[in-house]
């Protein structure tokens, strides 16, 4: 099979609708060196026929049953050839040039592993989105958080984040790869499902001596939420439980255990607000997922050992819980440039 330049790899699972909607608009917008595929994970709402009927000429990959992001992404990507591949959620509206000022960048510098463009709302085109926003970043105690969105609070693109930058991680919402750097890195994670998993790829990236960097000139829009809702147990555990996980496999003995303790406690926390604000499940959630870590803490440390321990930046070496609840700042822009260092 001869390798293609960019593979832009569109992951449906009872994803009828957003295709329908925006994989036009993706066809419409592809370079001639660019193919399109979508890798299917068990659908059972006439996607696979849908795709068949009305879309030929895109590649489709049948994968049977759903592996989450995680395992669907990496059964779809080991059959494809290419020297890029682009994640992409079936929810997301592509603009004109979307593509080339991303793969510019990467062609013109081979340190580059992955890139994220400037992720929009689709209902609110003139707010950054949640998922990813203007580039990702963690805090010391590994919650993550966007240039353009600090947790729930989504920030206007006013132009204020118009610079490329590095950055920690890019959204698995729209992520390009290089291929040969992700699979050095080990793929990702089946164990994680989905949520937080491109954390913990980036993070790995970086182990490897790699960048992670926003392109502003690429745009996209995404309607976000397309699998599970905001208010969804399963996706409370899965993002509690993969945090910690990531950083069970991603820091040094030295930084971590003193770090777990801390984090038991504030997720501890969460659960408790959870349970006052009437959400029991999502409570009972925080409380199962701490379980899970515990209980396979051993296996998560054991897969860590894969790549060396190296210290990445940019991380946040202050609260951002502290500083967004308690100081009420809900800006990244609102943040000391001096407080990132590396972790």
């Amino acid at each position: 099979m001869e390798e293609l330049k960019l593979a832009v790899v569109i992951l449906n699972w009872n994803g009828k609708k957003f295709l329908e909607k925006f994989l036009p608009t993706v066809l419409k917008h592809n370079p001639s060196y660019a193919e399109v595929f979508v890798a299917d994970n068990g659908s059972t709402d006439q996607s696979v026929e849908f795709l068949s009927q009305s879309f030929p000429d895109v590649k489709l990959i049948e994968l049977g049953r759903n592996y989450g992001y995680t395992g669907g992404y990496n059964r779809a990507l080991r059959q494809i050839k290419a020297e890029y591949f682009i994640l992409l959620n079936s929810d997301i509206e592509v603009s004109s040039g979307w593509i080339e000022p991303v793969v510019n960048a990467m062609d013109a510098n081979r340190d580059i592993a992955a890139c994220q463009p400037r992720i929009l709302s689709y209902y609110k085109p003139e707010y950054f989105e949640y998922a990813g926003a203007a580039g990702g970043f963690i805090d010391y105690l590994g919650y993550p958080f966007c240039r353009g969105r600090v947790f729930s609070h989504l920030e206007q693109d006013t132009g204020q984040y118009d610079n490329a930058v590095e950055i920690f991680w890019a959204t698995g919402a729209c992520m390009f790869v290089r291929a040969a750097d992700f699979f050095e890195a080990g793929a990702l994670d089946d164990s994680f499902f989905a949520h937080m998993e491109e954390i913990d790829l980036c993070w790995r990236l970086k182990r490897t001596g790699k960048k992670i960097m926003y392109i502003p000139e690429s745009k996209v829009f995404h309607v976000g939420g397309g699998t599970l809702p905001k208010n969804n147990p399963r996706k409370t555990y899965l993002n509690f439980r993969n945090n910690m996980l990531l950083l069970a496999k991603n820091l040094p003995a030295s930084v971590f255990y003193p770090l777990l303790f801390k984090r038991i406690i504030l997720d501890k926390i969460a659960a408790v607000q959870f349970l006052f604000k009437g959400h029991v499940r999502d409570s009972w959630a925080v409380y199962r997922a701490v379980l899970s870590v515990l209980k396979n803490l051993r296996k998560a440390r054991n897969q860590g050992k894969d790549l060396p321990y190296k210290k990445v930046w940019p991380v946040y070496k202050r609260s951002i819980v502290k500083r967004f609840f308690i100081l009420r700042v809900k800006k990244f822009s609102d943040l000391n440039p001096a407080h990132f260092s590396e972790l």
